[in-house]
């Protein structure tokens, strides 16, 4: 079941009527699609592209990301968020509690500032990308991969995780229901996801390393996260991006 074939009309009869799902065999990358539609001002708030294969996947940073055919669930949609635009920073960790709780039954974790684990090993990513006027979310699960399939040793899949009754169309759905309630619920100014993003949170209360882009680091206790999704360390200091290391 986990590699059943995508389905287009299994998956918008099923999803709200907020969401409209294309479905690709292959594309390049579903983010750069949406993000040149969005761009071109041909999207609307609430499409979505669902790959089956991507040659040129990308994750955070512009790093590169790939899985074998039909090992992945890969989609990127588009959200027109109507708060303001210092909120936007937390849209990928309202993305992340919405991919946790589908994902509860393997005791799915949230790693700041956008990667789901099971077991403190990476199983999902997200990236985000502003348009003019909204939002491009690009999100990879890693579902079918056996353990030589997997891109880093850090990775797993929710094969190994031992999942077998779901198929990919089932996770896109449960996603997108929830993620809608949450993010609908969070534009209109109720900010009770905050609570549900801390339950499921792997960083904060640990010390971590945040290797900043330019090259820093430094190490901290990680405490709370603020209103504009930034990770507070216990010295003051608001970090907006890096990657965190878990040191206990």
């Amino acid at each position: 079941m986990l590699s059943a074939p995508l389905d287009t009309s299994i998956i918008n009869a099923a999803v709200g009527q907020y969401w409209r799902v294309i479905v690709v065999a292959h594309t390049g990358s579903t983010q750069s699609d949406l993000a040149t539609l969005a761009r071109a001002g041909t999207a609307a708030a609430g499409d979505v592209i669902v790959a089956d294969y991507q040659s040129a996947g990308r994750g955070r940073l512009m790093r590169s990301f790939q899985a074998p055919q039909g090992t992945a669930l890969l989609f990127s949609m588009y959200i027109q968020p109507q708060r303001i635009l210092d909120d936007w920073g937390y849209i990928p960790l309202i993305v992340g509690t919405s991919l946790a709780q589908v994902l509860s039954d393997f005791g799915a974790k949230l790693k700041w500032p956008n990667d789901v684990l099971i077991h403190e090993k990476k199983v999902a990513g997200i990236i985000a990308e502003a348009t003019d006027d909204g939002i491009v979310i690009g999100v990879g699960i890693n579902v079918g991969m056996q353990i030589h399939q997997l891109p880093v040793p850090t990775a797993t899949s929710l094969l190994i995780e031992g999942a077998r009754d779901v198929t990919r169309n089932q996770l896109l759905v449960e996603f997108l229901n929830n993620f809608e309630k949450k993010f609908l619920a969070w534009d209109a100014g109720n900010d009770e996801v905050s609570a549900d993003y801390l339950k499921l949170s792997a960083t904060i209360g640990r010390e971590v390393r945040v290797e900043y882009p330019h090259g820093d680091s430094e190490n901290g206790l990680a405490v709370s996260i603020s209103h504009r999704g930034e990770l507070v360390l216990e010295s003051g200091r608001h970090v907006q991006a890096g990657d965190i290391i878990h040191l206990r």
